[in-house]
């Protein structure tokens, strides 16, 4: 029988000697051929060391995924491959009692294999290495003792090789439940490492660890995206939350980066009220501008980039900046880079000084009628707006400049303020910025 006694080298290297068949198939085995096969089986068990050497290296020279743990630690993978192949041979003798160890031993190797990053593929090969050698091995010691009992033999192969198939089943199985506590570990470990960043409490003795395990330059320059959905009309910045999309923990508000930028593959974190993203900055000092130029912003979601900073460790510092650009973006939605906000940033800075002074300055204007006093808050801002250009404000306003000028000396007469010293001036934008932002 040419095609069951060959040589073990062979028996490794090409198809085995009887393929496995589909578990539907009905065993052909009978009491006088169990018994041809535990005779042999027997002899593999005494023989066990000599059969783990064998396989140990036809593992080292065959499969090189396996090559590195051989050469770390020769004797733990030597006893590993002994202590399956007495659980799996036992089996063969003794099914009942041997199958659930069997199972324990194929399922921690699963997940050992998992936990080392062997891929799955090379373990289920190296089983099924295991598995071509022991049936070999069976038909050799067969063919050995009497060769007419390999006809006998050849019954029991289907249920040898679902035997194989079966553990490489258990094999798999514990291999994908591993790697998934794995990923849920190094996922959840990631999330920690960046809201300490953001939070500003991670350990300068950690910096290195998280630069290597988020892939980003310890000294890098780092800017802070923060993003909310818009508020509602007459909410307050408490009010703000995060996009949410459908049912669940908050999902990741819709902003897309530019995909030439660096930050387009930026790290997201949630937070109560917004999300954040790590921007790494590679470019020039304009990049920022560039960025928040560039972000494409859904309808009613406000966003805000705080300003860059010098390394991981500075980051609670730039998600700060990008919480204070966020709370300078208008309410019904926008973009707002700090570094060009700053005056409305010192106004959501201090809200209850801002709240002070537009109440100081805009105080007069609320005993008006509101339509009225809406025409003279309406048209100051576009006088500032236009740089103090009245021409340039009539146009945005559809009115003559004289209009503009007219309703600009009613709002010095009704607040004693002369909108020609800069120092009135500057109150007047803070206090316009205050009511803008925080509906004072």
């Amino acid at each position: 029988m040419p095609q069951v006694v060959r040589s073990r080298n062979g028996a490794l290297h090409g198809p085995s000697p009887v393929p496995p068949l589909p578990h539907r198939f009905r065993s052909l085995a009978d009491r006088e051929s169990v018994e041809v096969l535990h005779r042999a089986a027997r002899v593999l068990v005494a023989s066990l060391p000599a059969l783990t050497d064998r396989l140990v290296e036809a593992l080292y020279a065959q499969e090189p995924a396996y090559r590195a743990a051989i050469d770390s630690d020769r004797a733990e993978v030597w006893q590993e491959v002994h202590h399956s192949l007495r659980h799996n041979v036992g089996s063969l003798i003794q099914p009942r009692e041997f199958r659930e160890s069997a199972h324990r031993t194929s399922r921690w190797i699963g997940e050992i294999r998992a936990e080392q990053g062997v891929p799955l593929d090379a373990v289920l090969h190296a089983f099924r290495m295991g598995g071509a050698m022991v049936w070999q091995d069976l038909v050799d010691e067969t063919a050995r003792r009497d060769p007419d009992d390999i006809r006998l033999l050849v019954h029991v192969a289907a249920d040898v090789w679902n035997f194989v198939d079966e553990h490489c089943g258990v094999v798999a199985d514990a291999y994908r439940q591993a790697e998934r506590r794995l990923s849920w570990r190094r996922e959840n470990r990631q999330r920690l490492m960046v809201a300490a960043l953001l939070d500003g409490t991670a350990r300068i003795a950690d910096l290195a660890e998280a630069a290597e395990m988020l892939g980003l330059p310890e000294q890098g320059r780092y800017a802070v995206l923060a993003v909310a959905e818009g508020r509602r009309s007459g909410a307050g910045p408490a009010d703000a939350g995060v996009a949410r999309h459908g049912p669940g923990p908050a999902a990741r508000t819709p902003v897309v980066l530019p995909a030439a930028h660096p930050g387009a593959a930026a790290l997201w974190h949630p937070g109560p009220d917004a999300e954040f993203a790590i921007l790494p900055l590679t470019g020039p000092p304009g990049e920022l501008s560039e960025l928040a130029a560039a972000l494409d912003v859904p309808a009613g979601t406000r966003a805000g980039i705080g300003s860059a900073v010098e390394g991981l460790a500075a980051l609670g510092d730039a998600r700060r900046l990008a919480e204070t650009a966020l709370r300078a973006c208008p309410a019904t939605g926008g973009t707002v880079l700090l570094d060009e906000h700053l005056p409305d940033a010192l106004v959501v800075s201090s809200p209850a000084l801002a709240g002070a002074l537009a109440d100081r300055v805009l105080g007069p204007l609320d005993r008006l009628d509101p339509a009225d006093r809406d025409v003279i808050v309406e048209t100051l801002t576009a006088w500032l707006d236009a740089d103090g250009s009245a021409q340039r404000a009539g146009t945005r306003l559809y009115c003559h400049r004289n209009t503009v000028l007219n309703r600009l000396r009613r709002f010095e007469q009704l607040t004693g303020r002369c909108l020609t010293r800069p120092r009135d001036a500057v109150e007047v934008s803070l206090a316009l910025a205050a009511r803008r932002l925080l509906g004072t």
